[in-house]
């Protein structure tokens, strides 16, 4: 099923709630389109966490769950999730996310970070859940939430999304 991983774990590293001021379907169109925009962005790695080694950039690839796979989300694939998201939308959708290290000056990889994504929707209320699949984890679960909840922020022109705690 297109969005959702059928073998999502069951451990998690980190969890955000946060609550959304716009419909979900047009929340679930921002979110694509910010991971169609951030695929193979090059960042300096300090703009996404404090990392522990310094001097680095990090790029981004975004790919979407469907069954047991995930695709790289490219221009194609976010069109058809635009489409079904358009159809009805999603009480889970399943990301893959692959953060690739570099030194500054230099063009060859360094090892990188998987994390698997889920995003839940209930009305007003998103959760985020955040598993760090294999990697250094010079990105930390938490600051890749946060990257992602304020880089939504900035493609909306608008805060739609606020971290709320819940205990």
């Amino acid at each position: 099923m297109l969005g959702l991983y059928d073998n999502f774990p069951q451990t998690i590293h980190d969890t955000k709630h946060v609550t959304y001021s716009i419909p979900t379907k047009k929340l679930q169109q921002t979110l694509i389109k910010t991971f169609l925009k951030l695929n193979d962005e090059k960042a300096n790695a300090e703009s996404i966490t404090e990392p522990s080694i310094g001097g680095y950039n990090a790029k981004l690839e975004f790919g979407i769950a469907q069954a047991n796979n995930f695709n790289y989300l490219d221009v194609e694939e976010s069109n058809e999730l635009l489409k079904a998201i358009n159809e009805k939308t999603f009480q889970n959708m399943d990301f893959l996310c692959v953060l690739r290290y570099y030194k500054t000056q230099d063009k060859k990889p360094l090892r990188s970070d998987y994390y698997m994504l889920r995003f839940t929707f209930d009305q007003t209320l998103m959760e985020i859940k955040v598993f760090h699949e294999r990697g250094p984890r010079h990105t930390t679960p938490e600051d890749l939430a946060n990257f992602i909840i304020n880089k939504t922020n900035e493609e909306s022109k608008k805060k739609v999304l606020r971290t709320i705690d819940v205990y």
